[in-house]
């Protein structure tokens, strides 16, 4: 039986209100809340890169889950904005924590990483014991290149989430999942080696509504599970306009996905842990009851996994 024995986030100390964006996208606060729900996000400084906000989410994670980083068997880490081609940030965020020769792999799937590092987590930890998925994101590098776009510029925030998925009890355990990707989008949403952010919103958008809807019916149907008995469904916090239009499509009420996009903005792959940690944080977690994760990324890359509280 796999399970997720913790969450952990970290998240930078400097917060950027709209009214601090707006001032510079020359756009009004309050368009920015209508068109994606943010009101403030969070921006790391230079020495909080990519590594430093993994290493602090993993460290928190691990504290929670009462766990030290030699008993952790393999790490896995999504980002998209880590700040060279290769290596990726895997290895010096295992170097920060202290890991040895543990292995160490990057998952660079913006948005949706930390839910490929999740599922990935489910299937191989039965065979080499713990393993620790990080997502961590400086997206505020790559909006504040030239020429900024307003439709990106308003959305993104920095931020780290982790989870530590084991054999045996924990706080939720994994049932089933579902991943899809389609390469036909790919040049719909990206980030190129020079330059800023690059969205065709609308086939974001209506890519986005179509396939995590379908995710999630996926993976609820194998557990014969009603939408509606789901107790929280916890996504990669891309807008809440997109939120809302997930929960309409799969009959829940949107007060069953957590969101905290209004404080910390959409962190990319980092958002959907950084989310987990909070719900796990504050809620009361009935033993049995169905909690559905999902994504929705670039590539285009997406899926849902449903876990049920222990």
């Amino acid at each position: 039986m796999t399970s997720i024995a913790a969450f952990g986030s970290w998240l930078p100390p400097r917060v950027v209100t709209n009214s601090e964006l707006a001032a510079r996208l020359e756009c009004t606060p309050e368009w920015i809340l209508e068109m994606s729900g943010i009101e403030e996000r969070r921006y790391a400084s230079v020495e909080e890169d990519v590594v430093a906000m993994a290493a602090g989410a993993a460290k928190d994670c691990l504290e929670r889950a009462r766990c030290g980083a030699a008993d952790v068997r393999l790490l896995i880490v999504s980002s998209a904005s880590a700040a060279q081609r290769f290596p990726g940030p895997a290895a010096a965020v295992a170097a920060q924590l202290g890991m040895g020769e543990t292995p160490a792999i990057d998952v660079p799937v913006a948005s949706a990483g930390s839910l490929f590092g999740l599922v990935l987590a489910s299937q191989l930890s039965a065979s080499c014991g713990p393993v620790l998925v990080v997502a961590a994101e400086k997206m505020s590098d790559a909006i504040a290149l030239e020429p900024a776009h307003k439709a990106t510029s308003i959305l993104f925030g920095d931020g780290a989430g982790a989870c530590l998925v084991r054999e045996g009890s924990g706080l939720l355990r994994t049932v089933h999942w579902h991943l899809g990707s389609d390469g036909a989008f790919a040049a719909d949403l990206r980030l190129p080696l020079a330059g800023p952010v690059e969205m065709n919103g609308r086939s974001v958008i209506m890519q986005a509504s179509r396939k995590i809807p379908r995710a999630i019916t996926e993976v609820l149907a194998r557990a014969g599970v009603d939408a509606r008995d789901v107790e929280a469904y916890i996504m990669h916090q891309a807008n809440q306009n997109l939120m809302d239009c997930v929960a309409k499509a799969v009959g829940a009420g949107p007060e069953r996905f957590y969101s905290n996009i209004r404080r910390y903005g959409n962190t990319s792959s980092a958002s959907m842990l950084i989310a987990a940690a909070e719900w796990a944080g504050v809620a009361t977690r009935h033993p049995g009851a169905p909690v559905c994760f999902a994504a929705f990324g670039a590539g285009f890359h997406w899926g849902a996994l449903l876990a049920v509280a222990e």
